[in-house]
């Protein structure tokens, strides 16, 4: 089975990379199934109704989330309600929408899905490992076939979710920095990993937002309003592929396309 992975989508730009990029990926890696980040989708924060259908109709089969899920309190039913979306499970109880699902394929396959938020320069969520633990406790009977976005600052929180992980997934993939990292590989007992996937959205930009007010609160230290930036998108993913009889990851590729 292949998977697509695609970082963080940052607002119009991110969604036109979608548009442009996913079709022609299906067709030339055959894919089955395309997971995307969309946290940052709608305006650089946040996720709607709109955007979230704009971009499965843009190809993207589920979305996970991050900590910008709550910013578009009109989004809050739509999570709800879409079972193609999970926000961190690690979320308090009560949290609006899922934390990981299962998802049937063609020839009797079932992918699992599970969003976990870190917390190093992060809000003080529920431990993502012992959370982790907890879920794939549930999912091993119901997917052999599991994906892990880990959204999370901190590089060492990421890499030690890796090892935590490695053996007992399919795929450990890190989201949120915006820079996608060259750290691809198959750790121990198949399980593929990436720190970062990076970001698909405005590619002149610090992160997506436009570079005159990010330079500009750096060289002032004074608080600046941070709009998404426009114009050419740069579209970061990972292409994995996953044995169906095993769930182990037998390759995993960083894809890097520019407008």
């Amino acid at each position: 089975m292949r998977l697509l992975i695609i970082g963080d989508i940052v607002g119009r730009s991110g969604r036109r990379a979608v548009k442009v990029n996913v079709g022609s990926l299906r067709k030339e890696f055959n894919l089955d199934f395309v997971i995307a980040n969309g946290e940052n989708a709608a305006g650089g924060k946040g996720i709607t109704e709109d955007t979230a259908r704009e971009l499965f109709s843009g190809g993207v089969d589920m979305l996970t989330m991050g900590n910008h899920v709550w910013n578009k309190r009109e989004a809050f039913e739509y999570i709800d309600r879409e079972t193609r979306i999970v926000r961190p499970a690690n979320y308090p109880p009560g949290s609006p929408g899922l934390g990981w699902a299962v998802y049937d394929m063609p020839g009797h396959v079932k992918v699992g899905v599970i969003n976990l938020a870190g917390r190093i320069f992060q809000e003080p969520l529920d431990c993502p490992f012992r959370k982790a633990d907890e879920i794939i406790a549930r999912i091993k009977d119901k997917a052999r076939i599991v994906i892990v976005d880990f959204h999370a600052e901190a590089t060492s929180e990421k890499v030690a979710m890796g090892w935590y992980l490695a053996g007992r997934v399919s795929a450990v993939v890190g989201t949120h920095t915006h820079v996608q990292t060259a750290d691809e590989r198959i750790l121990p007992g198949g399980t593929a990993y990436i720190t970062d996937l990076g970001m698909t959205g405005p590619m002149d930009s610090v992160i997506g937002v436009k570079k005159e007010a990010a330079v500009g609160k750096f060289i002032t230290q004074i608080p600046q309003y941070f709009e998404v930036a426009t114009g050419p998108f740069q579209f970061n993913a990972a292409l994995i592929e996953v044995s169906e009889d095993t769930g182990e990851a037998v390759s995993i590729q960083r894809i890097q396309n520019y407008e």
